[in-house]
């Protein structure tokens, strides 16, 4: 049976300056841990600190480029193109 979401869940952004990230399924919106979906809006020069997720992260590029550092190197993501990192893997691109 499909569980429908009828909206997003609005999540505090780590990093400098803000973001907006809207979960759709996700810890919060749906209590899901295997996989979070979610529309991140990020402003030119926003950045992190590294992470090591505790689920699969796909990040898809729609607009612009994202610049993805892992352990071994710099990766410039194009609009049109995504990265995929295992779960608990930093650097897995």
């Amino acid at each position: 049976m499909p569980k429908i979401i009828k909206a997003p869940a609005r999540i505090e952004a780590h990093g400098q300056p803000s973001k907006v990230i809207e979960e759709f399924v996700g810890r919060v919106n749906s209590a899901t841990e295997a996989v979070s979906v979610a529309r991140m809006i990020s402003p030119s020069g926003w950045s992190e600190p590294g992470q090591t997720p505790e689920f699969d992260e796909v990040t898809v590029v729609l607009r612009r480029e994202l610049q993805v550092e892992s352990e071994a190197r710099v990766h410039q993501i194009s609009a049109g193109q995504a990265s995929y990192c295992q779960e608990g893997r930093m650097g897995a691109l």
